[in-house]
């Protein structure tokens, strides 16, 4: 098992839009002593009502969706370059249908019960703070709906108060 360290929001030097846009962050959470993730490539970090905040956007279709759902806390896990393939892996296939984490061989670890990955190389411990479904007649830019939604599968949008960062010790 890898040791972490806790760090602030201030100490948190990475650029997070390579954080989320280039490296992938595992979004992860447990229902009924089931732990599920999926790869996400969208959202953001910031303050929002004063605090160090996380934006994660899920599909209704997504079965982690239910995940985030169930619960008050998840976890956003940003693993190394060489999980790569994992994460594609883990981005493809539904924990409905077969048990993915294991067969991405990663290690599922609790923090205050809260699922995370030992494999992880910094993970956001978050706290579910406000839920609200994009509509469609809310988007100015309406080609955003023809690029991205032709299915008008809108995500839900979430704001997470980021309760705990953790960075793997080298």
């Amino acid at each position: 098992m890898h040791m972490f360290k806790s760090i602030t929001p201030d100490e948190l030097t990475q650029n997070v839009f390579s954080l989320i846009g280039s490296d992938w962050m595992l979004i992860t959470a447990e229902k009924d002593g089931v732990v599920n993730t999926m790869t996400a490539s969208w959202g953001g970090l910031g303050i929002m009502w004063g605090m160090p905040a996380a934006f994660i956007f899920i599909r209704p279709q997504r079965y982690t969706k239910e995940f985030i759902d169930a619960g008050a806390y998840l976890s956003l896990n940003i693993l190394g370059a060489s999980f790569r393939k994992q994460l594609s892996y883990l981005g493809s296939v539904s924990g409905r249908d077969e048990p993915k984490i294991q067969r991405a061989g990663l290690t599922v670890c609790h923090d205050n019960g809260i699922p995370f990955f030992d494999e992880s190389r910094l993970v956001l411990f978050c706290r579910k703070l406000f839920a609200q479904e994009l509509e469609e007649g809310q988007f100015v830019d309406k080609e955003i709906i023809s690029k991205w939604y032709p299915n008008k599968d809108f995500h839900t949008m979430y704001v997470c108060g980021i309760d705990k960062i953790v960075m793997q010790e080298k």
